[in-house]
């Protein structure tokens, strides 16, 4: 399997033939989906979906009702490759996934929530999980966790209790572009002081970099 860090939240796993891209949003430039067999969304944030990059590819787009809804409002033709999917379903897009959880995360207790679904993605023996923007943990154990290590809606405290709680043996740094590199450093130093007492990795990778 080969996992590799696009701009902000977004992430492309391969294995075996197959290539799925998660979240390619505003900070991901449209190489990230260069060769996708299927896009999955997370919700419609502008930070997680732009529909130029859905037009680049003519793949098979797989996210919730809301996504839907706007995807198609702005680009019919790309919505009639969406298929909608809900919480706890399990679908297969050349890769088994699962989708997990409803909502994002609380923003302000005074701006509506909007729905947000992770996705449990297995490749070989090995299961990654997106969870979007929320700290819902996947109700199973996983191998990769892409923890969200920047947004308005998270603290670093609430970063490292989420990576803990997962206990994913690997973390990977996404959600990253609202941080400065000083800022980063200082989240890294918190998770480290934590996630290795647990046997538990932090890593953080440019964009374009494997894992």
């Amino acid at each position: 399997m080969r996992i590799t860090k696009f701009g902000h939240a977004c992430v492309r796993i391969e294995h075996d033939g197959t290539t799925v891209v998660l979240d390619p949003g505003m900070f991901t430039d449209a190489e990230a989906v260069d060769g996708a067999d299927a896009v999955l969304v997370t919700h419609e944030h502008f930070d997680h979906l732009l529909v130029d990059h859905l037009r680049a590819t003519d793949a098979p787009i797989y996210t919730i009702a809301a996504v839907e809804a706007a995807i198609r409002a702005d680009a019919p033709e790309v919505a009639e490759r969406v298929t909608v999917i809900s919480p706890g379903d399990s679908f297969d897009v050349g890769l088994p996934v699962r989708a997990v959880g409803e909502m994002h995360a609380v923003i302000h207790p005074e701006f509506p929530r909007i729905f947000n679904s992770g996705y449990v993605i297995t490749a070989g023996g090995a299961k990654v999980y997106h969870p979007g923007d929320a700290l819902t943990e996947p109700g199973e154990s996983v191998d990769v966790l892409l923890v969200p290590s920047s947004a308005p809606w998270l603290k670093a405290s609430e970063a490292v209790d989420f990576a803990r709680a997962v206990k994913a043996p690997r973390n990977l740094a996404i959600h990253d572009r609202i941080y400065t590199d000083a800022a980063h450093g200082i989240l890294e130093q918190h998770m480290n002081a934590f996630l290795p007492k647990e046997g538990l990795e932090y890593v953080r990778r440019a964009d374009g970099q494997d894992l």
